[in-house]
């Protein structure tokens, strides 16, 4: 009996928000695999993270996404908690990905460029401390590169009259999974196809220690000229 008490104490763990193995919905990987020696993993907040997780599965390189909750202090948050914006838990995007293809700097461009980070707790129309522009990174090694990027993006968008950058930045060592339904939310047939990111069509260039892998065709894909040009595009992977 202790032992079948056990297992479901267990069981209830690992289906945290109802959350158990899931393979991802396009790139048919484990979104809960940890790193090997070849990857590494970080985790954005863009505002709403339905958007913002397909403007990293669709980069060459990219292994893996899942959307969930981090930064606050709550164990286990569930999507309602996290919306009342009382858990201090940001939506988020954790991105694990092949060194060898794919340099931090490349997702960093994305991050920067996919939503506004000038704005303070909200993203377009999405208003609250969970739509906080953030960056959580787990390796010590990222931390030099995503100051760097900051700072470039930085006198980008003071060259162009642009505010602040309010992103929250830190290590961290907890991530809680979104339920299941919000996984690649924007794959499901039928979901709403909604992003509130509203990017400052400002560019990330060269800056120091950066090492772009990624050409120039990929980004190409992105204009972020072109109003929501993330939902207007497919859901496969970019081919390199």
């Amino acid at each position: 009996m202790i032992k079948f008490l056990k297992k479901l104490m267990i069981k209830k763990e690992l289906s945290q928000n109802g959350l158990m193995d899931m393979n991802h919905r396009i790139l048919k990987t484990d979104i809960k695999k940890e790193p090997n020696h070849q990857e590494n993993s970080i985790i954005f907040g863009c505002g709403c993270f339905w958007g913002a997780e397909k403007c990293f599965w669709k980069l060459p390189g990219v292994v893996t996404t899942s959307v969930g909750y981090a930064g606050g202090f709550k164990k286990n948050p569930s999507y309602y908690e996290v919306c009342s914006g009382m858990t201090g838990h940001s939506e988020v995007v954790k991105v694990i990905w092949n060194v060898n293809e794919i340099d931090i700097s490349d997702l960093l461009k994305m991050f920067w460029e996919c939503h506004d980070p000038t704005q303070k707790n909200r993203q377009g129309n999405d208003i609250g401390s969970q739509y906080r522009s953030s960056i959580y990174y787990f390796d010590e090694k990222n931390k030099d590169k995503i100051y760097a990027s900051k700072e470039a993006y930085q006198k980008e968008l003071f060259k162009n009259g642009l505010g602040i950058i309010e992103t929250e930045i830190k290590l961290i060592d907890t991530y809680y999974y979104a339920e299941e339904y919000h996984q690649q939310y924007l794959a499901i047939e039928g979901s709403r196809q909604y992003c509130s990111a509203s990017p400052t069509k400002i560019n990330l260039g060269n800056y120091k220690g950066s090492n772009y892998k990624l050409p120039k065709e990929i980004w190409d894909n992105f204009d972020w000229q072109i109003d929501k040009c993330v939902l207007r595009s497919n859901n496969n992977p970019i081919k390199k």
